[in-house]
C-alpha cells in the first residue's frame, strides 16, 4: 500500500484499466477510418458520417478531449489526430483547442486543490521528485512554454507538476492559449500527412 492510502491505491489501478482501453479504442478506431472507410482516398464518405451525426459527434469528442487531459493516460494524442481527420481542418481544430485548453485549465486547479496525492495518481514518487527539481529553478517557466509548445512534450504531466509552483493562473491560462494550439496542429499534421505519404508509399 502507497503513502497515500488503500483508496489511492484503487483509484490509480482504476485509471491504469481506463488507459489501456482507451489505448485499445483509440487504435482500433483509426484502423476503421483508414482501413475500412479508406478516408485518405475516399473522404466524402467520412463526410457524410459526419454530417449525420454532426452534433453528437462534435459533443462526445469534445466531452472526450477534456477527459483525456484531466485523465493524462488517456492517449491525447491519438484523439487529437482523430479529431481532425474525423471533423476536418475548421471543427477539428476548434474542438480540440478548446477541449484541451479546458482540460489543462481543470486539470492545473484539481492540482491547486489536492496537490501531490493527485499527481501520484498517475505519476509514481520518484518522477514527481525528478519534476519538482526543474520547480525550482530560475528558468523554470520558461522551460514550462517549451513543452507547451512542443508536439512530442509530456504537456499533461507538465500541466500537473506546474499546478505546484508559483505560476499565477493568469499567466497559465496565457501560456496554455498561446502554445497549445501550436502543439496541437504541429503533432496532428505531423501524422496525417505523414500517413498521407505512407499510404501513397505502401
Amino acid at each position: 500500500m502507497s503513502k497515500y492510502g488503500l483508496r489511492h491505491d484503487s483509484l490509480k489501478k482504476l485509471f491504469k484499466i481506463i488507459g489501456v482501453l482507451s489505448i485499445i479504442l483509440s487504435i482500433l478506431f483509426i484502423f476503421y477510418l483508414v482501413k475500412d472507410l479508406d478516408i485518405f482516398h475516399n473522404p466524402k464518405v467520412l463526410s457524410q458520417m459526419i454530417k449525420d451525426h454532426l452534433f453528437w459527434g462534435s459533443l462526445v469528442f469534445f466531452c472526450l478531449q477534456i477527459f483525456q487531459v484531466i485523465v493524462p493516460i488517456v492517449p491525447g494524442g491519438v484523439t487529437t489526430v482523430v479529431g481532425f481527420l474525423t471533423f476536418g481542418p475548421l471543427l477539428g481544430f476548434a474542438l480540440n483547442v478548446i477541449g484541451i485548453v479546458l482540460g489543462s485549465v481543470f486539470l492545473f486547479l484539481l492540482v491547486r486543490v489536492y496537490g501531490k496525492p493527485f499527481i501520484a495518481l498517475f505519476i509514481d514518487d520518484k518522477k514527481i521528485r525528478d519534476y519538482e527539481k526543474k520547480l525550482a529553478t530560475k528558468t523554470y517557466e520558461r522551460f514550462f512554454i517549451m513543452n507547451m509548445a512542443s508536439p512530442m512534450a509530456p504537456a499533461d504531466i507538465m500541466i500537473m507538476i506546474t499546478g505546484l509552483s508559483q505560476i499565477s493562473f493568469r499567466r497559465f491560462l496565457m501560456i496554455i492559449i498561446i502554445c497549445r494550439p501550436i502543439s496541437i496542429l504541429t503533432y496532428s499534421y505531423f501524422w496525417i500527412y505523414g500517413g498521407k505519404l505512407l499510404g501513397h508509399l505502401f
